[in-house]
């Protein structure tokens, strides 16, 4: 059976997350200590105990996210020996490529956590809050094609792509809050339903270029060395094990589309994966999974119980 981790992006974040695996494992407290000294703060407990708004910031959810990630793979690694070395291909949602390249070998720990801060924040800066809006279209007839007839719709009225391919029935719009407004009405008029997100900017959209200016700086001077498996990329839905392409590929991301689907159908086919496991927070990307892919198996792993059924199984 060939094995693909996956690794979750922002949005899959709850007060709490991480703490069963910290009580359990000193492997996994080591994995939050490292993150909290990288980022000179206190994240941990911000995990443990909220408040779930200071949490949720982009500048905060982002390292906690791809700290449980690799909390979750330290722990298959040091307690189960069922770690990267399973693995045929990783991939992550947005954020989560970070996660994946970690928890591959490509960057350490805490240059992943300090990247990410950057991240973060450059991204929050971007343009002032309120500016910018996402949407998720949803329903049946949701795809591709739909989301970008009605991007193309309010890209009349500013900026307006398509941001996140993530699976039949789920696409993500961004861009300027007007041209995402007539995108919406477009969509519904198209048989789509539209629901607004709780975001604090337009990710993954032209209006992000100035962060993708501060990626390409900060990632210039970050060690990047190959993967110990290939990373299918957010940008190009292919995998790759080259450092100098991770690097432009990681820039390009902030302003790119994540082309999830495709990375999983590419996965499931010419990849020739048939189980994927979603390391990290939240089930989100084990449920895409079983859409995209559903003659693949697709499970999660969150909790120790998690870890170790999965562990016996690989």
């Amino acid at each position: 059976m060939s094995l693909a981790f996956i690794f979750p992006g922002q949005g899959s974040q709850a007060v709490g997350m991480g703490a069963e695996l910290a009580e359990a494992f000193a492997s996994a407290r080591e994995v939050f200590q490292e993150v909290d000294d990288a980022l000179g703060q206190n994240l941990s407990r911000l995990m443990r105990e909220g408040p779930e708004d200071q949490l949720t910031l982009t500048e905060n959810a982002q390292p906690a996210l791809m700290a449980v990630s690799l909390a979750v793979m330290r722990v298959l690694e040091r307690d189960f020996s069922a770690g990267i070395g399973k693995a045929a291909f990783v991939a992550g949602h947005s954020l989560g490529e970070y996660s994946a390249l970690a928890a591959a070998g490509a960057l350490s720990l805490s240059d992943a956590a300090r990247l990410l801060r950057v991240r973060g924040q450059a991204m929050q800066r971007a343009l002032p809050v309120g500016a910018g809006a996402m949407a998720s279209l949803i329903g049946p007839k949701t795809d591709v094609a739909l989301a970008e007839e009605a991007a193309a719709e309010g890209a009349k009225f500013g900026v307006c792509v398509v941001a996140n391919d993530n699976n039949q029935g789920n696409v993500v719009i961004s861009g300027d809050k007007a041209a995402v407004g007539a995108a919406i009405e477009k969509a519904k008029a198209l048989g789509a339903r539209a629901i607004l997100l709780n975001v604090s900017a337009p990710f993954h959209c032209p209006l992000m270029q100035p962060a993708a200016d501060e990626m390409a700086e900060a990632l210039a001077s970050a060690r990047i060395i190959a993967p110990a498996a290939p990373v299918v990329t957010n940008v190009t839905a292919r995998p790759t094990l080259d450092p100098e392409a991770i690097r432009g590929l990681l820039v390009d991301q902030v302003t790119g589309r994540v082309r999830w689907r495709e990375s999983m159908l590419w996965l499931a086919g010419e990849g020739g994966i048939t189980r994927f496991a979603e390391a990290g927070s939240g089930k989100v990307l084990a449920g895409m999974a079983k859409r995209i892919a559903p003659d693949a198996a697709a499970v999660s792993l969150n909790s120790p119980a998690d870890l170790e059924t999965f562990a016996a199984t690989v």
